[in-house]
C-alpha cells in the first residue's frame, strides 16, 4: 500500500516537471522570486505546524491524501520552495502529526530525488561539459548519502519532541536577508537571475 501511495504522490512532480521544465527554468530562476517564495513557504509552513491537529498517523494516509502531497512536492519546481517544506506543510495542514509527515516527506523524495539525479547525470554526459570524472562523482554521491541519511535519522528523532520552528525562522531570515543583500545592491541586480 505503501508503495502504491509513493508512486501516486510522485506522478504530479514527474508529468508537471517535464512539462513545465523550461517555463520554470526560464521565467522563475530569479533571486527577489526566490526570496519572496522562502518567506511565504516559511510562514505557510510556521502555521500548518502551530494550528495544525495531530490525530493523524502514517496509517491512516489516503490515496487522496498521497497525491494532495504529490501535487505540494511538485511545487519544489519553484526555486525556493522545499520540496520537503512543502510536503511538511500540507501534511500538518491535514492533520498529520510531525513524525508521520517527515517519514511519508522522506518516502516520496526517493523516486524524485534519484530520477532527478539521474537525468542531471545523463545530461552531463551527453553535453561532455561535465568538470569532474565517474570516479569523483562516485565519491560525491556517496558521501552526499551517508551526510543525508545521518541528518534524517537525526530530524526524524528531533521531531518526536520538538517543531519545524528553527526551519520557519530559517527560511524566512534566509529570504529577508536575499531581499536586503539584493535591495543594497551587494547582489547585483544582473545577478539576480539563477543559472538554471
Amino acid at each position: 500500500r505503501m508503495g502504491w501511495l509513493i508512486i501516486i504522490g510522485t506522478i504530479p512532480i514527474a508529468v508537471l516537471g517535464f512539462l513545465l521544465q523550461s517555463l520554470i527554468r526560464d521565467n522563475f530562476r530569479s533571486l527577489w522570486i526566490t526570496a519572496v517564495v522562502l518567506i511565504v513557504f516559511g510562514i505557510l509552513l510556521g502555521l500548518a505546524d502551530h494550528y495544525g491537529k495531530r490525530r493523524r498517523d502514517l496509517d491512516d494516509l489516503t490515496y487522496p491524501h498521497g497525491l494532495a502531497y504529490g501535487f505540494a512536492q511538485a511545487l519544489a519546481l519553484v526555486p525556493g520552495v522545499s520540496r520537503s517544506g512543502a510536503t511538511t506543510t500540507l501534511g500538518r495542514a491535514l492533520g498529520y502529526n510531525r513524525t508521520a509527515v517527515a517519514e511519508y516527506a522522506f518516502l516520496l523524495a526517493v523516486p524524485a530525488v534519484f530520477a532527478s539525479g539521474f537525468y542531471e547525470l545523463y545530461k552531463s554526459f551527453d553535453e561532455g561539459t561535465g568538470p569532474y570524472t565517474l570516479g569523483e562523482t562516485g565519491i560525491a554521491t556517496v558521501i552526499a548519502f551517508v551526510a543525508g541519511y545521518l541528518v534524517i535519522a537525526f530530524l526524524m528523532q528531533y521531531l518526536k519532541k520538538g517543531s519545524f520552528l528553527p526551519f520557519v525562522i530559517y527560511r524566512v531570515v534566509l529570504g529577508i536577508v536575499v531581499i536586503v543583500l539584493l535591495l543594497t545592491g551587494v547582489v547585483p541586480a544582473e545577478s539576480a537571475i539563477v543559472a538554471g
